[in-house]
């Protein structure tokens, strides 16, 4: 179910990139040419859900975060440990908030 959901994003991303208008129409084909069953329901919230927002701020901060939560090297000296938790605390809070703005699509589509 979950990858069917994926989908559906996939198939407005793609619009997206496109430059095309995200309607329930243009959804509908792209989802049909991948060969998986429409669900109309399903259209309408998505396009209902993306008309609201704007989609070029979500997927920047949403790569803001992934450069975020990149691994960071241990460090070196006890001093420089002292000094990072408070790093890390500010890029939690930004995470956080840049988290909120498409928590309503993740839980509309159960990721």
């Amino acid at each position: 179910m979950a990858q069917v959901a994926r989908a559906y994003l996939h198939a407005a991303l793609a619009l997206h990139y496109a430059g095309k208008k995200i309607t329930e129409e243009n959804l509908r084909s792209v989802i049909e040419a991948l060969g998986l069953s429409v669900d109309d329901v399903r259209v309408k919230m998505l396009v209902a859900s993306l008309s609201e927002i704007n989609l070029d701020e979500v997927l920047k901060h949403a790569s803001t975060a992934a450069s975020v939560a990149a691994p960071v090297a241990a460090p070196a000296a006890t001093s420089v440990a002292v000094e990072q938790p408070k790093e890390e605390k500010k890029e939690e809070e930004k995470k956080e908030e840049e988290v909120d703005l498409s928590a309503g699509l993740e839980s509309l589509f159960g990721f």
